[in-house]
């Protein structure tokens, strides 16, 4: 397989971030991984290795810019970025430590900056490149007990579009996703064990279903294509619809809408 492109996916050893490494690997593109698990890391440079992927991986911890600029040094000439890598977890606002507010911030604003930092430095001596950060619906729509997540996300957002004004002219196009709920392995088991707790969610869905995991980085993987080369400042929303919000009198049933 003869790699195209050279792209950096942050937190690309797991999850989505892993799903979008594996979806540009297998469409010819050499993948470079980012992510702090050393173990991790190797376990999915192997999986995209078996597959016949062009691949190769860094340790690295985005919250240090130090760390970034070895990190940027040592990947080599990219022509784009996924800023995936992110923090989370469930936690009322009121007993949020400081501590752990400061950490999300910090992986999922403060590390895509400096990742997005280092690598327009480098992409504007090659003519440009593209930028996808990962976002969430609610940095817009708000959530109770991810204030912090929600914060950091939000900020991400106006990041976009900031660097996608600023950078345009360097031939740096910088774009949004916000991905739906994805029912990982690690979503089924703390999220959705409960099975009211998975009605509850659909409901809220106007298409009817979770995603899945090919769709988000198919998305990822159009936002970084010439296809999109048009694009820049924008937030690619796919989730079914379930930010949209619900009626005055609140969601009807299938059978309720039905002509």
């Amino acid at each position: 397989m003869t790699a195209t492109r050279r792209i950096l996916v942050t937190g690309g050893s797991a999850g989505i971030g892993f799903a979008i490494a594996r979806r540009l690997a297998r469409q010819g593109d050499h993948v470079v991984i980012a992510a702090r698990d050393g173990d991790r890391l190797e376990r999915a440079l192997q999986e995209l290795a078996g597959e016949g992927g062009s691949c190769s991986g860094h340790s690295c911890d985005i919250r240090d810019p130090a760390a970034v600029d070895r990190l940027f040094a040592a990947a080599g000439a990219l022509d784009g970025l996924v800023n995936n890598a992110a923090g989370n977890f469930v936690c009322p606002s009121l007993t949020l430590s400081a501590n752990g507010f400061r950490s999300v911030v910090e992986s999922s604003l403060h590390g895509s900056f400096f990742c997005s930092q280092a690598f327009a430095r480098q992409a504007t001596a090659r003519g440009g490149g593209a930028i996808v950060n990962i976002v969430a619906t609610y940095a817009w729509t708000g959530a109770p007990e991810v204030a912090h997540s929600a914060a950091a996300k939000a900020g991400l957002v106006a990041l976009t579009k900031s660097l996608g004004r600023e950078w345009g002219p360097l031939g740096i196009r910088v774009n949004a996703l916000a991905p739906g709920f994805v029912p990982t392995d690690g979503a089924q088991e703390n999220i959705l064990s409960d099975p009211e707790a998975e009605a509850r969610m659909l409901a809220t869905i106007p298409l009817g279903r979770f995603a899945e995991v090919d769709e988000i980085s198919a998305a990822a993987a159009w936002l970084l294509s010439e296809q999109a080369s048009y694009c820049t400042g924008a937030v690619l929303t796919v989730d079914g619809g379930r930010s949209l919000g619900v009626g005055m009198h609140g969601v009807r049933t299938t059978e309720e809408v039905r002509p």
